[in-house]
């Protein structure tokens, strides 16, 4: 029986393929497919050191149409790592394993992998950034982007050599029990807050308008009333507002353009 191993230089060649060349060629035929067989090839290498035919078999069986989100999705590239080196060493797994293998993982973990990534950390990390922006500090969008890779790279190299690391056993944990759905259902969920937060921040929306009460006092309808009763009151209906109206289909174009107008109208009137 052969006996061909896979070193973690390997695996990490593999890994940084992916990584860097995830979105290269994508095509609307097979999306993430030439990408996938990419990350494939210092794995075939080494695994077929002197069988091009069988080199090209294992791209070719990596051809298949793929999509996933391309951080937490690492993991299938590592499931399929560890399926190719036991098939190098003589167990019987089909091309149909493989496709099956990656079918059934993409979908479920592209869900988590855009909640995670789109809904919690980057706008976490813009809030942060943002905020020090405002400032007038250069650091913010350095600190930005230096984080953003530092975290993305982090989850990605972890999820593929995890995924190599069990294998199949990984699909079996991933997949039982339901765990993906709850994994979704709470990145959501913290996704939601850290949009709700953001909210009051980056919406300052308030009333200008004040009242005269005589003897040089002034009644401000925002600081003295609005504030007292709910800080953040006035950014929060207006999200409702547009919140209600996107479920009920209206176009986010025609959305836009209506909270523009809408802005330019209370503006010129002195009244936000």
């Amino acid at each position: 029986m052969a006996d061909n191993k896979l070193t973690k230089a390997d695996v990490r060649k593999s890994w940084f393929n992916w990584f860097m060349f995830a979105q290269s060629n994508y095509n609307y035929e097979r999306l993430q497919a030439v990408a996938f067989a990419h990350s494939m090839l210092p794995i075939m290498k080494k695994l077929y050191p002197h069988d091009k035919e069988e080199q090209k078999q294992g791209i070719t069986r990596h051809m298949s149409f793929f999509n996933t989100e391309p951080i937490c999705g690492s993991v299938i590239h590592g499931v399929t790592v560890a399926m190719e080196e036991e098939r190098a060493n003589g167990q019987p797994i089909t091309d149909e394993a493989f496709n099956g293998i990656k079918t059934g993982l993409m979908g479920p973990l592209a869900g988590v992998g855009d909640t995670l990534t789109q809904g919690v950390i980057t706008p976490i990390m813009l809030a942060i950034c943002i905020g020090i922006t405002n400032n007038n500090n250069i650091a913010g969008p350095i600190i930005f982007l230096l984080a953003q890779f530092m975290i993305m790279t982090s989850i990605s190299y972890n999820m593929w050599f995890n995924g190599y690391r069990y294998g199949r056993r990984a699909v079996e944990e991933i997949m039982s029990g339901g765990k993906i759905n709850r994994v979704i259902e709470a990145a959501s969920l913290l996704g939601t807050m850290v949009m709700g937060g953001l909210v009051g921040r980056f919406i300052p929306l308030e009333f200008y308008l004040n009242f005269d009460l005589g003897g040089g006092a002034a009644f401000s309808l925002q600081h003295d009333l609005l504030d007292k009763l709910m800080p953040g009151l006035i950014p929060l209906v207006l999200t409702l507002v547009v919140l209600h109206y996107v479920r009920k289909g209206a176009s986010p174009i025609k959305l836009m353009g209506a909270l523009i107008l809408f802005g330019i109208i209370t503006g010129c009137l002195g009244i936000f």
